[in-house]
């Protein structure tokens, strides 16, 4: 079943262990309105292959954090289902996924495993009082014993720090949509924020909208797939988005679509999606190599940020993309993805 206490910690991070033994987790002790938690992130898998797959992204920029900005400090449930602060690491166009790469748990020298590459992010958090982490996932406590790790009581924490749907095994049952875990820093003296994803190698990237189950019959595409007939990723890309038009509303939105592959595309029963979910239906050949701007009524772009996501006629995704206010409040400038 889905996880059931799905939501984001805000807290000061107190301290930080790698473990490299066992089922290894990166811990961080976090402290939050007096009240001591600890985030539990996977850094190996328990399936084959072991390594997890890692991206950090400094200077993240997403439409989430406008959402994320308003949390307290301590646990907050977040309801699984868009519009909401929940991550989805595939309906909610946070990252390209193909610039995740497969990372050892633990390896000799400096900086080149993931327990060095978390350390990196979390150690800057340590050293500044103003700074917070956001810690996305499944809570649990408080236990009636003292945290096994750092000996706070009681018992505190959050876990499932990662990607949590496309599993397979014993672990589908844990899919879900709207419900994947992050690790978010907050840095407020520059307002920088680093995000931080994390999934496992056996997990796949077409799951159901409902149940987040894996999509039968579409082959699991690894960190960067070959353009394949079952295997729509980026075969179109959506490159550029007229957001803010100018003059007043309604305004003539449209999306830009490059064909990456050298072939013909039918388009028929392709659609575009906006962050309420209306879709905007495609039709015609799009030629290999070839850009097609598309008008995008009814759907809506968003001045304020959004997302836009491209779906096949069989409703995979095929390329997703967002924006800020920041971005989407210039008139009549075109945004580039």
């Amino acid at each position: 079943m889905p996880l059931k206490r799905y939501g984001v910690l805000r807290a000061a991070v107190v301290d930080r262990r790698v473990e490299t033994t066992g089922t290894p987790h990166y811990q961080i002790h976090l402290r939050a309105a007096g009240t001591d938690f600890r985030a539990a992130v996977n850094v190996r898998s328990q399936q084959s292959p072991p390594d997890l797959l890692y991206l950090g992204v400094e200077d993240f920029r997403h439409p989430i954090l406008d959402r994320v900005r308003a949390f307290p400090d301590g646990f907050t449930g977040i309801e699984s289902r868009p519009g909401t602060a929940a991550v989805d690491y595939i309906r909610g166009n946070l990252f390209d996924r193909t610039r995740m790469r497969p990372v050892p748990a633990a390896a000799p020298g400096p900086d080149n495993d993931l327990g060095d590459f978390l350390d990196h992010h979390v150690r800057r958090a340590l050293g500044d009082l103003d700074a917070r982490a956001y810690v996305f996932g499944e809570a649990w406590g408080p236990e009636a014993k003292a945290d096994k790790v750092f000996g706070f009581r009681p018992g505190n924490g959050i876990h499932d720090v990662h990607m949590n749907q496309g599993n397979n095994g014993r672990f589908a049952g844990d899919d879900g949509v709207f419900q994947d875990g992050a690790l978010l820093l907050h840095f407020p003296a520059a307002d920088e924020w680093v995000a931080i994803f994390l999934a496992f190698q056996s997990q796949v990237w077409h799951t159901d909208d409902i149940t987040g189950h894996r999509v039968p019959g579409i082959p699991s595409p690894g960190p960067a797939p070959a353009p394949s007939p079952e295997e729509p990723d980026h075969l179109v890309r959506i490159v550029a988005a007229l957001v803010n038009p100018p003059g007043p509303a309604p305004e003539p939105e449209s999306v830009t679509l490059l064909n990456t592959t050298p072939r013909e595309i039918d388009l028929a029963g392709w659609s575009l999606t906006d962050r309420t979910g209306a879709r905007h239906p495609l039709s015609g050949r799009l030629a290999a190599g070839a850009v097609l701007q598309v008008p995008v009524a009814p759907a809506q772009l968003g001045n304020g940020g959004g997302t836009l996501t491209l779906l096949d006629a069989r409703g995979l995704k095929v390329d997703g993309v967002a924006w800020t206010g920041d971005q989407g409040r210039r008139e009549g400038w075109t945004v580039v993805f």
